[in-house]
This record gives C-alpha cells, structure tokens and sequence, in this order.
C-alpha cells in the first residue's frame, strides 16, 4: 500500500517508523516547515518527523501552503493509494480527499469524546481513568469522521500528559498499523461516530495553566498533572509566578488549611490549601529558575515564605 504521511509532533513519529519498518510503502512525509529558535532565534529547527524522516532516507514536503497548485500537483504525482494524519494542522479538502482510499487520521482519544487539539490534556485535567486512540476516516469536520479502529488505555492515578502522551504514541502507532494491514485486506467496516457522545477538547493556552485554589484538592491536582510538561500550572509567590510541576494529594487531611494558605515546615515539605483541603507540593520551578525538588527550593527560600500563594 502506497501512502503519503502527515505529520509534525513528537507524537507522530512512533506511527512513522512503525509504518515504514512495516513494509508500507511510504512515498513522502509531509510536515511543517522549519522554524526559527534556540538562542537568539537563529537557528533553524526541524519538526521531529522531519527529523525522522531524514533518518529513515524518506522524501520530505513542507509546504507553506496546503492549498498551493504546485503542491497539490507534487502530491497527485506521487500516486499514493491513501493519505495518513498524526497531529498534523487541519487539512483542506483537496487534499484529503485526493487519493483513492481517502485520508485516515489518529486521534489520541475514544471518539468522539474529546475532539479537539488537546485531548490528553483534557482527559488528565477532567480526572478520567480511561481514554484512548482512534483510528478514523478524515472529513471536512475536525474529528467527526467514521471510526475504524479503537483501542482503549487506562491512565494511571498520578500519570502526568507527557508520560500517557509517550504510552499513547507507541500504542497508537501498533493500532494504526494494524488498521492500515485490515484496510489493505478490504476487513474494516467503518462505525458512525455517535452525536450523543460528543465531548471536546480546546487548544491549551498558557493562561489554562493559573491554578484556582478555591477548587477541590482533586481538581487543583489533576490541573497540575494535566499541564505537565506544557505549559506548567501556575500561581503567584511574592509577585512573581511560581510552576507547580508534581504534588501530591494528602493521604489524610491533617488540619484544615484555607484557600491558597501555605504551610512548611521550611524544609521538607509545602502544603498549598484548597477549597476542601490542601495539596502537597513535590516539583516546582520559581520565576527565572529551574525546575527543582521541593527540598531545594525551601533550602533556597529559607524561612521567608509569604502566608499564601496568589
């Protein structure tokens, strides 16, 4: 099966290689062009499936445009039998719908709950025990596409999004290959997504990350877990925004704290309180520092704690 590949995260590389060590035959990569960065922005960067696919000897597109004459035209003249997406932008319909087999996409959710551009995220911050990934057939609607394949993974009760988002790109990568061998053989029978189920799943911004302490202890830890890596849960310390990486929820709730109250022994541990109890501060990373253990920081801030956060 000849196909051309849509990709640009991280998250998609795991889909890449497994599809090309697969014996598919890949006939280019499509991905986002290079971008300005590092120190000074005079660096050039690659996306990591650029840099995946370089590795693997594969023909690389990165078009400005999706809906330019000249690409299309590269793109006819590659014959592929079907187009793959994984965490790819949004594509126009001249392009998905160009070769003869359509255009499948991964989507790191069961949908259609979740659909959207953040959906692990989401699913941390909402507390669910359960998500998965999607295997679906793309249409002009972002997401709504008929259903392939599915399978569902279980999300640990402290997992952070960059760690479920590192287990959910290697599985995904073994359901879209598995997928695409049933597709080839004509075995799939594509399910309609059902309107009752519909949940979404909005881009991250930065200003997600700004705790509320007047939330439940579940819900300020489950923000904290379901922004970690990007873009990091916030509050403020003397004027200046302090990072909550990791915390812990407390095994029993030794006295009531109120609402962004701080209590430390200055040493060993940081409790922030919340609308119904507190949470235990475990990673942290102060304005213009770096992330650091708990320890170091109250080693740091000696015993110049303000009373609460905020």
């Amino acid at each position: 099966m000849r196909l051309i590949f849509f990709g640009t995260s991280p998250f998609a590389v795991p889909s890449l290689e497994k599809l090309k060590s697969g014996g598919f035959d890949v006939a280019a990569v499509v991905t986002a062009p290079d971008k300005r960065g590092g120190r000074g922005r005079k660096q050039l960067l690659a996306s990591s499936v650029k840099k995946s696919a370089l590795k693997l000897g594969l023909k690389c597109l990165q078009p400005t445009n999706l809906k330019a004459a000249e690409f299309l035209e590269e793109l006819e003249n590659l014959n592929a039998e079907i187009f793959v997406v994984v965490a790819f932008r949004m594509l126009p319909k001249a392009v998905w719908d160009m070769p003869e087999m359509g255009t499948v996409n991964l989507h790191a959710s069961l949908l259609p709950a979740y659909r959207g551009a953040a959906p692990i995220h989401h699913a941390i911050m909402n507390g669910e025990k359960e998500t998965g990934l999607t295997v679906f057939q793309l249409r002009h609607e972002i997401d709504t596409g008929d259903i392939l394949a599915q399978k569902k993974i279980g999300i640990l009760p402290d997992e952070t999004t960059g760690e479920l988002h590192d287990r959910m790109a290697l599985a995904g990568a073994d359901l879209l290959v598995n997928t695409m061998r049933l597709l080839k053989a004509g075995e799939v029978k594509p399910v309609a997504q059902d309107p009752e189920k519909v949940s979404s799943a909005p881009k991250i911004s930065r200003e997600t990350g700004k705790i509320d302490f007047s939330k439940g202890k579940t819900d300020v830890y489950n923000l904290i877990r379901g922004l970690n890596p990007f873009p990091g849960a916030y509050t403020a310390l003397d004027g200046k925004k302090l990072k909550i990486w990791r915390a812990a929820l407390p095994q029993k709730d030794d006295r009531p704290i109120s609402e962004g109250e701080i209590v430390s022994d200055g040493k060993n541990y940081l409790k922030i309180g919340t609308g119904d109890s507190f949470i235990n501060c475990t990673e942290v990373q102060p304005e213009g520092k770096k992330q650091m253990k708990i320890e170091e920081f109250l080693n740091g801030y000696g015993s110049n704690l303000p009373k609460r956060v905020g």
